[in-house]
């Protein structure tokens, strides 16, 4: 394999950032190709160094980067490869982002407060980035706030199969841990086939990543509820949400979410729950030490191949939505 993929005239690189190395080697070999070697390093103040070691004139360029721990120092890397990509005259700079950093913080709560999504994407428009990809934005739109074309894809095909080929879907039902991802979970419903239920919760405005839950409406009493959400962070809104669902009489509670960002406590939060699997893709890293025995963790990377590769050969994205909309 090598570092470029040509059709006709136009040639296709891959750029890796060094957040999630792994991850962008497994959407090359989807592709065919291998991430151009690029010198990255940090100075002694921490300030961060780029430079491609091929030339990337002409080129459609791939950057890729998924936002992980550190998250604000992989984001100005990838920013700083936009840059570079710029100013050595690659033709077209997509930006790919399997998780899209600041996404949560897409509107204001109360006065005196950004809108760091908007910041994120005015950011990658500065640095030179002609297209955005990204898997599962928190909202969808988050699409209008980078000034070009986004293609947001959806991980509910690769998660959905997995539960269709695992579970008895007539005793499924699709729970939705809050009304934001409703519209998600009848997705969800519309693919299997199985009933909805909405747990109406409310995060306490003072106290950070701490929710209140309250009641559980649909069909849940001697059923396998999963529930259904775009990131798990600390885990702290899937086990109350499981822990509602039993107490409302569930036979069994598992969830399926695109990002697994587990920050603490959110491994022994799971682990020491109810809940028998917690299912993820594998936008973001997972060390060995956030690894566990209810932990099931699925590739993306097919996904993003394909969609770059549409993005490539300027054929349609939206085919690849096909069973999330």
């Amino acid at each position: 394999m090598t570092g470029i993929k040509a059709t006709g005239e136009k040639k296709l690189m891959l750029f890796s950032g060094r957040a999630y190395p792994e991850l962008a080697r497994e959407v090359g070999e989807n592709l065919g190709i291998e991430p151009t070697p690029t010198a990255l390093y940090d100075f002694a103040n921490g300030e961060i160094f780029c430079r491609f070691e091929e030339s990337v004139r002409g080129c459609d360029a791939f950057a890729i980067q998924s936002h992980t721990r550190p998250i604000n120092k992989w984001i100005m890397e990838q920013l700083i490869m936009v840059d570079a990509l710029k100013r050595a005259s690659a033709k077209r700079i997509t930006v790919v982002t399997p998780f899209f950093g600041y996404a949560r913080q897409d509107k204001k709560h109360r006065g005196r407060e950004p809108i760091s999504a908007r910041l994120m994407s005015d950011l990658f428009t500065t640095a030179g980035a002609d297209r955005l990809i990204a898997v599962d934005l928190h909202t969808a739109q988050l699409m209008g706030f980078f000034d070009g074309p986004v293609d947001h894809l959806f991980a509910l095909p690769i998660l959905a199969d997995y539960v269709e080929n695992k579970l008895d879907t007539s005793r499924v039902t699709v729970v939705a841990p809050d009304a934001g991802r409703v519209r998600v979970a009848e997705r969800w419903t519309d693919r299997l086939g199985c009933p909805l239920a909405i747990i109406h919760k409310r995060r306490d405005p003072d106290v950070a990543n701490q929710v209140k839950m309250h009641e559980v409406v649909g069909e849940v009493e001697g059923r396998i509820c999963i529930i259904i959400d775009d990131i798990i962070d600390t885990g702290g809104t899937v086990v109350k949400a499981a822990d509602a669902l039993f107490e409302k009489g569930a036979d069994k509670v598992i969830t399926a979410a695109t990002h697994g960002v587990l920050s603490d406590p959110a491994v022994d939060r799971l682990k020491n729950s109810r809940i028998s699997e917690v299912v993820v893709t594998n936008t973001l890293p997972i060390p060995a030490e956030s690894r566990f025995d209810k932990l099931t963790v699925l590739s993306i990377a097919p996904l993003v191949a394909r969609a770059i590769s549409e993005v490539f050969t300027d054929g349609s994205v939206t085919s690849l939505f096909e069973g999330a909309s």
